[in-house]
């Protein structure tokens, strides 16, 4: 039931998505926590954030393309975010807002699993770039950033592994390569997602993340999002 005392998390983006209302209003329930999610679409990161400030909302979720101008807008920025220079989850602790970022945490995990494979491709050079930079570097001995300025590159890489961090769809690559996608609607994008979301809700709640409801529902959640 929300009340007086329910506690607030946001996401901010350009065009708002029905991903993070799913999995943390879902999380909330099960855990009893009186909080409630929902995702904001704004032309105004700086007027939004002060509206965070305003209204006293606990956190909020960062997507494209604020990752990076976010930080203008914040009190602290963790160690982390200091290092790769974007973030995607502000905590607002009375007041005192904070950038972290949720985005390398879901990129290392994820990415653990292949650092046997001596070179990982990254596509794309924006916020979230930057975090899956940051963690590959402490997983690969050679990391390699493709744009659109060496974009052809991609058809030459082989036995790599190659992780797209751009919303570019369909991306052909060869099939001696592990290809993990970004893009939610992609089986490892949903996995990526869902892990960094479990790390924003320990930082919005303090509690753990209940990963094996989610996990265990996961594909009822998904059918009620349009």
């Amino acid at each position: 039931m929300i009340n007086k005392d329910t506690q607030m998390c946001i996401s901010l983006a350009k065009k708002a998505g029905n991903f993070g209302c799913t999995i943390h209003n879902a999380a909330f329930k099960h855990m009893g926590l009186n909080f409630i999610y929902k995702s904001f679409s704004t032309n105004d990161i700086e007027k939004s954030i002060d509206g965070i400030r305003a209204l006293g909302i606990r956190g909020a979720g960062i997507t494209m393309p604020y990752k990076i101008s976010v930080l203008d807008c914040v009190d602290k920025i963790s160690e982390d975010v200091q290092k790769i220079g974007s973030s995607n989850t502000i905590v607002n602790d009375n007041g005192v807002l904070t950038a972290f970022n949720t985005d390398s945490f879901s990129a290392y995990e994820t990415l653990k699993k292949y650092s046997n494979v001596n070179e990982l491709f990254i596509l794309g050079n924006g916020g979230f770039s930057k975090a899956v930079q940051f963690s590959a570097n402490k997983l690969f001995s050679s990391v390699s950033v493709i744009t659109r300025k060496n974009w052809k590159e991609i058809s030459d890489i082989r036995d790599g592994v190659i992780f797209n961090c751009t919303p570019v769809e369909n991306i052909v690559t060869h099939n001696s390569n592990t290809f993990i996608d970004c893009i939610i609607s992609t089986s490892s994008g949903r996995e990526i997602s869902l892990i960094q979301a479990s790390r924003q809700f320990e930082l919005y709640t303090g509690t753990s993340f209940p990963m094996n409801y989610i996990e265990n529902n996961f594909d009822q959640l998904m059918r009620i999002i349009p």
